[in-house]
């Protein structure tokens, strides 16, 4: 089955970007940012295309990490990518995100996540020589 939701794991040094949900499913817990593919576009695309919708970031280099199939039915299949190179100012879509911080992964171990994060941050963290 290919990817049905794509999400990024923005690294800047020892920290990462996390988005607090502001819609369900997993409302009011913390994530990393991105969305559901639209028709006909690729995992890549979409995770391109989200974050610039909802944190008005550009985002380059993106680097597979893992995907995860999540929901209570498994619905969605997510592909999770993971990259240093992004520009912009972090400006939050209203509505969809409640908060936002950059953390390191002991501080994120210690928010409400949704589902496997602390892995996901893990694998990515892994790709820049970072465990």
């Amino acid at each position: 089955m290919v990817p049905n939701a794509a999400s990024v794991a923005l690294i800047e040094g020892e920290r990462v970007l996390l988005i607090q949900r502001g819609r369900a499913p997993w409302r009011g817990m913390w994530s990393l940012p991105g969305g559901r593919l639209e028709p006909g576009e690729d995992a890549e695309t979409c995770a391109t295309r989200e974050l610039k919708e909802e944190l008005g970031l550009d985002v380059y280099a993106l680097r597979q990490v893992t995907r995860l199939r999540l929901g209570d039915d498994g619905r969605f299949l997510l592909q999770v990518f993971a990259t240093e190179a992004f520009e912009g100012e972090v400006v939050p879509q209203d509505g969809e995100i409640s908060a936002w911080r950059m953390v390191t992964r002991d501080q994120a171990a210690l928010l409400p996540t949704t589902p496997h994060l602390n892995a996901v941050l893990g694998g990515a963290f892994r790709l820049f020589d970072r465990s």
